[in-house]
């Protein structure tokens, strides 16, 4: 890659063509002919002042496109310790970042991009910068049953994307993620309130299952949390409620398995899914019939 061609290309540009195995590394210097720091096999210990920022940075390339990710973010810090006045110092640092996040080191990826979004907050690549941040929290989030601290940095980090950056390429990304994202915590509520749900802590259960009615209510979980409603207010024989639950339900969710089960369970004690009594719930199904819920 010579250095007009790789000086007029973004850096989020070349990433997607690593991403895509379409990016060929010359192992050449610069107009020189011979091999960079003595080939693939060379230590990376060894003094690289005598290289030109762009052959360091071709260097980190190449260990990239082998899966050496520690290897390529150390060869772009190296840019950034040797010539960190440079244009090269800025697009090694987003390479430091992608590099640590493409190796599942997510502190460091989230540092680097940090320190990106930081010193340069009016680039062009400060939008990749902050959405590889938010992704360093956003691709630790594999299962609805451990700790969502990462769940809620996710949505924040995402949001700043948004916010930020609505006109970027990642925005509509960050987007789905984040509706993503708010399901999981969704997800987790609704699994806690089934567990008090299966031992007959009904209070504890309606407590869970309310926060997503009303917290959550644009997720995929708000139908499922009206049935458990119901489900938890019968057996409390709190029929109001659970009435009115099976109200909301029908109103807005007629057409699901959990309309059907709630409907079941109402008719088959002699009640019907209807607004009834001044409750919480109450209050919602004025705002559904309003069309301010959900």
């Amino acid at each position: 890659m010579t250095g007009s061609a790789s000086a007029g290309m973004r850096v989020h540009t070349v990433i997607k063509l690593m991403i895509a195995g379409c990016l060929m590394i010359a192992l050449a210097g610069c107009g020189g002919g011979g091999t960079i720091f003595g080939g693939p096999g060379a230590d990376r210990d060894q003094s690289l002042e005598a290289f030109t920022p762009e052959q360091i940075f071709e260097r980190g390339e190449f260990e990239l496109s082998r899966g050496r990710t520690d290897d390529a973010a150390w060869y772009f810090s190296e840019i950034e310790r040797l010539y960190p006045y440079s244009s090269w110092a800025r697009r090694a640092l987003i390479m430091q970042a992608f590099s640590y996040h493409v190796g599942q080191d997510y502190p460091n990826s989230r540092s680097a991009a940090q320190r990106f979004i930081d010193f340069y907050p009016a680039d062009e690549d400060a939008a990749y910068a902050q959405y590889l941040l938010a992704l360093s929290y956003y691709d630790q989030i594999d299962e609805v049953g451990r700790d969502q601290g990462l769940t809620f940095q996710a949505l924040q980090a995402l949001r700043a994307v948004i916010e930020r950056y609505p006109e970027s390429e990642y925005a509509d990304s960050s987007i789905l993620k984040f509706d993503l994202a708010f399901d999981h915590l969704a997800g987790k509520e609704m699994e806690i309130g089934r567990y008090y749900l299966r031992r007959d802590h009904f209070t504890a259960a309606i407590n869970r299952f309310r926060v997503v009615v009303e917290d959550f209510q644009t997720t995929s979980h708000t139908a499922e949390a009206l049935h458990r409603l119901v489900e938890a207010y019968l057996s409390l024989g709190l029929t109001d409620e659970a009435q009115t639950a099976g109200a909301i339900l029908g109103h807005n969710y007629r057409a699901t398995e959990w309309y059907e089960d709630s409907f079941r369970l109402l008719t088959g004690r002699g009640l019907e899914p209807r607004a009834r009594g001044n409750n919480w719930l109450s209050q919602i199904y004025r705002q559904t019939l309003k069309g301010e819920w959900l």
